[in-house]
């Protein structure tokens, strides 16, 4: 299968329309998250940097894409930025942020023996981040695995579409 050029793919479309017509209710769940994860209790910087690692993990372009602009935006260094996929032996992240990381990949990594957060992780995560900012981390991550590309009407962006 060969690889659609930047022009087949800008002329993409959603075989699906917008789904906000058929549950318009959509925009408000959408509205709600950005202002829940925007709370204040965690920083924006790794309320991104938790997004990305998310989109990254459940395979979600549009997050991914997006959290990688919003942290160029925001100034983050492309070392910082390239190196979430592999956070663990990088030098670039804080320890709050690494115990954040950390919690995506407890969160969305299937454990075969129950629980996924074990309560030596929580306990590191509860000594940087208070019960609000722990709600905070755990919305925004779960936030790039409820909403994949073809349920948020593409993002405006065809190439993310799934129908």
């Amino acid at each position: 299968m060969s690889t659609p050029t930047t022009n087949e793919q800008d002329n993409l479309r959603s075989r699906l329309p917008d789904p906000s017509q058929f549950f318009p209710e959509m925009a408000g769940i959408a509205a709600g998250m950005f202002k829940v994860t925007g709370n204040g209790a965690v920083p924006q910087t790794t309320i991104s940097l938790v997004q990305l690692r998310a989109g990254q993990i459940v395979g979600n372009t549009y997050h991914t894409v997006r959290q990688t602009g919003d942290l160029r935006k925001a100034g983050e260094t492309e070392e910082r930025i390239t190196a979430v996929a592999s956070w663990r032996d990088a030098p670039y992240f804080t320890d709050a942020e690494r115990v954040a990381l950390e919690l995506v990949e407890a969160v969305l990594t299937p454990n075969p023996f129950g629980e996924r957060v074990p309560d030596e992780l929580y306990a590191r995560a509860s000594a940087h981040y208070d019960v609000k900012a722990l709600w905070t981390l755990t919305l925004a991550i779960g936030h790039p695995s409820r909403y994949p590309a073809g349920v948020n009407g593409c993002a405006g962006d065809a190439r993310y579409c799934v129908f």
